[in-house]
């Protein structure tokens, strides 16, 4: 037996409806075009009507079928049926009545159902029947069916991975506390639990509209048994029907190719119940009404107005990002950040002016061992004289390290760890207090190590970039407007403090002898190089 044939407009549909997906409804009309038995030895058939199928076999068998002739009542059937809503066939009511057969609730659902419908006189359809959405039929339909039409057709990884998305969530059990506190992180994924949590899992609903071709006196065999209609509602309201409703097309066409040839035709149309022009006016009302109502709710969150800074200030926001530090020559790496404002900058006394990473692996990229931090801050800054250019800046800062003298100190870092660290960190720079010219820092022994890279976005808010809109080409900057000074000022003036002491460090060590310079460096603590 061969696989049921559509007519060239079998194609799927996609619909899209506010409304409750219960309220859905299709009406399907399925006929026999031709009685079971041979085909005619001689057979001129007569010009095919409109919606006959087209091809010399298809119209031979359609030529038998009389308008006039009277149906036996197993020929023709009508049946509405609504969203999820179960028709048994014949060969269920044959499985559920043994209560025996019954292995799970929906089963002895079914049979409690069934046994019903037997009391009130047996079932009132006859050849159309439903699977729905929670069927073992839905289940190993979706992951057998096939995505083209070859007999040696291999499914594809995509293909495979979609059949069990429905199957999944509905085989799904409640994970207990105890192995949800146990599989929280699988240390060691394998190749199939990796394709199975890789796969986008949408919630989608399923019914099948069948017909069971048999012949008068067999219903109820599986292999009688074709899908009329497929029809899929996700949790957006997007509702897929396959094929396509006929409305004003041609009907739909199924050759059973068996020792005895048979042809069938059906039709689905929406049998839902069409709302009144009234009803969709208040409908729309009611729905503009939540939307205004919710657009106030959002703009009472947000405000009409943004806070302003004071006149002559800007205003600097920092959403950094320690990306990754390396040259250093041991392993699992934290940073310890400092942020020391210079003259004219200020912070609110809420805003944390440091930070500490997490403790991070090196990996090997090329020829450095890499630690990748991608630790985020962020850094809310005045500045009341001068401006500076806003966007991206990426800052690669080598660091250092002070250096104890002595093997058993350096043994002692390579045994237990650890390393002279600066009981004040603005050591680093001119300390505040420093009052002369010359600064001396005779036996300070520091040692180069490796180098650790920040990403900062900028954002500048102040008044004087609302003044200069209306007036920016007779203007040259804002930053005339806020003191005058030249634009190479930019966000590096927060780091001026190190770039001085740097240079007076400089100066400092080409007047001392070189046997008393070396570097090193500390994998527990971090500074920025002077």
């Amino acid at each position: 037996m061969a696989e049921p044939m559509w007519s060239a407009e079998a194609g799927g549909a996609v619909y899209r409806s506010r409304d409750p997906v219960r309220n859905l409804r299709l009406r399907v009309r399925i006929q026999r075009v031709t009685a079971a038995g041979p085909l005619p030895a001689q057979a001129s058939p007569p010009p095919p009507p409109p919606s006959a199928p087209r091809g010399p076999e298809l119209l031979a068998l359609a030529a038998r079928a009389s308008p006039g002739a009277r149906r036996p009542p197993d020929e023709e059937e009508e049946a509405e049926v609504g969203w999820q809503e179960k028709l048994f066939s014949q060969f269920e009511v044959d499985l559920y009545q043994n209560e025996s057969a019954c292995q799970t609730h929906l089963d002895r659902q079914y049979h409690e159902e069934i046994l019903k419908l037997e009391k009130a006189g047996g079932r009132k359809n006859y050849r159309i029947f439903t699977y729905t959405d929670h069927d073992r039929f839905t289940n190993l339909e979706e992951h057998c069916q096939k995505v083209t039409d070859s007999d040696h057709e291999v499914p594809s990884y995509l293909a495979e991975r979609m059949a069990n998305v429905r199957r999944r969530r509905q085989d799904r059990k409640p994970i207990e506390a105890n192995s949800l506190k146990s599989k929280i992180i699988t240390w060691e994924p394998s190749e199939e639990f990796i394709k199975n949590n890789h796969v986008i899992n949408t919630p989608v609903q399923t019914m099948y509209i069948m017909g069971d071709l048999g012949p008068y006196g067999k219903l109820g065999q599986r292999e009688y048994e074709h899908v009329l209609c497929t029809i899929k509602v996700d949790g957006n309201g997007v509702i897929t029907v396959k094929p396509d409703f006929t409305g004003t097309k041609r009907a739909y066409w199924i050759e059973l190719d068996r020792q005895k040839r048979e042809l069938w035709k059906y039709t689905i149309e929406n049998a839902s119940v069409q709302v009144q022009q009234e009803e969709e006016e208040r409908e729309q009302r009611v729905f503009r009404d939540l939307y205004s109502r919710h657009k106030e709710y959002l703009s009472g969150l947000v405000g009409s107005e943004f806070e302003m800074t004071l006149p002559g200030t800007l205003r600097l926001f920092v959403n950094g990002e320690v990306v990754s530090a390396q040259g250093y020559e041991y392993d699992n790496l934290y940073v310890h950040f400092f942020l020391e404002l210079p003259d004219h900058w200020s912070s609110p006394a809420f805003q944390q002016l440091s930070g500490v990473t997490q403790t991070c692996t090196t990996k090997t990229v090329g020829w450095d061992n890499v630690a990748y931090f991608c630790y985020p801050f962020t850094l809310e800054m005045f500045f009341s004289q001068e401006n500076e250019s806003e966007g991206l800046h990426i800052l690669t800062i080598p660091t250092w390290r002070p250096v104890e003298l002595g093997t058993v100190a350096e043994l002692r870092r390579f045994f237990i760890g650890g390393s002279p660290e600066l009981e004040d960190m603005t050591y680093v720079r001119i300390p505040a207090t420093f009052k002369g010219e010359r600064l001396s820092r005779f036996g300070f022994r520091t040692e180069t190590t490796g180098n650790v890279t920040f990403r900062l976005y900028c954002l500048q808010q102040s008044k004087a970039f609302l003044e200069t809109s209306a007036s920016r080409h007779r203007m040259q900057s804002v930053l005339d407007r806020l003191g005058g000074f030249s634009q190479q000022s930019s966000v590096y003036n927060v780091l001026e403090a190190f770039q001085r002491a740097r240079r007076r460090m400089q100066e400092a060590r080409e007047s001392l002898p070189q046997d008393l310079i070396s570097t090193s460096v500390s994998t527990v603590h971090q500074t920025q190089e002077p």
